[in-house]
């Protein structure tokens, strides 16, 4: 670490109640030379409550290799930074990541400062095992991605926990229940602020219910992990023809659709072919 440089400081915002920021943070946002936000008028509104007065630079996901290399910049100058996301902890599923990459490659020393995680603080409440858990984000808004994601983490035993938008939720939930057949989950909404839910149900009940209450706010999935017993396939329904025919529909080419098919019901790709000849 070059002793001449400032600091990034990764500080974690509240997720909701702003009583939930912890006196560290007030003391380093007070502290730096500047603040690099994800959304500079959402963090004004945080930094007016606690009458905190910084200069700003936004680093979100479409400027992150040109205001990353002004950051940078300034930190050789010898100023510390602080990073802020809208809400919770920077750096996880959001921009911060490379800006935390890029000053380990320029040795500038990172300084954590802690507070909330909304997937850690939806996953306590959840009842749901805590032993293990995966934490996966968002999915892509692609269908073909959404799918390969969802299919590489189908036979975790390990909790999941998702983040989803609220226009995305219903089919969201849809795809999990085809992909993962039906499993408990507790579904968190507007985690520490007025209109916080834990909604402890099964991921089917979990669509009937969304199906009847306007998803609203944003929202943190936990789902239980697979089990480790023999069961039954979402696709063992289907022919080989309609399965191939699923995967088409959702971007991937015949041979690709062909090789998922084969990897899904354990049988050789030439054994998929052959079926297809034969439904033909």
């Amino acid at each position: 670490m070059q002793e001449n440089y400032g600091v990034l400081y990764l500080v974690a915002t509240p997720i909701g109640n702003l009583e939930d920021i912890t006196y560290r943070a007030l003391r380093v946002l007070g502290e730096v030379d500047l603040i690099a936000a994800e959304d500079t008028r959402h963090t004004l509104k945080l930094l007016n409550h606690f009458n905190i007065q910084k200069p700003m630079i936004s680093y979100y996901e479409h400027n992150i290799r040109e205001r990353g290399e002004k950051i940078i910049a300034r930190i050789k100058e010898g100023e510390n930074v602080a990073l802020v996301s809208d809400a919770g902890t920077p750096a996880i599923s959001d921009p911060g990541e490379d800006l935390v990459r890029l000053c380990i490659e320029e040795g500038i020393k990172i300084s954590p400062v802690p507070g909330a995680v909304a997937g850690i603080n939806a996953l306590v409440c959840s009842g749901i095992s805590t032993k293990r858990f995966s934490f996966e984000g968002f999915l892509s808004v692609n269908k073909k991605s959404r799918i390969d994601h969802l299919e590489s983490v189908k036979d975790s035993t390990y909790t999941l926990i998702f983040y989803e938008a609220p226009h995305k939720l219903l089919n969201t939930l849809k795809d999990m229940l085809k992909y993962f057949g039906q499993r408990r989950i507790t579904v968190a909404r507007e985690l520490t602020k007025k209109f916080e839910q834990f909604l402890y149900t099964d991921i089917e009940n979990a669509i009937k219910y969304f199906e009847e209450n306007q998803p609203k706010g944003e929202f943190v999935l936990i789902i239980e992990g697979a089990d480790n017993t023999e069961k039954e396939s979402p696709f063992d329904k289907l022919s080989v023809l309609e399965h191939i025919n699923y995967y088409i529909e959702a971007g991937f080419d015949k041979k690709e659709a062909m090789k998922k098919v084969a990897t899904d019901r354990n049988i050789s790709k030439r054994d998929v072919y052959a079926e297809t000849i034969k439904e033909n």
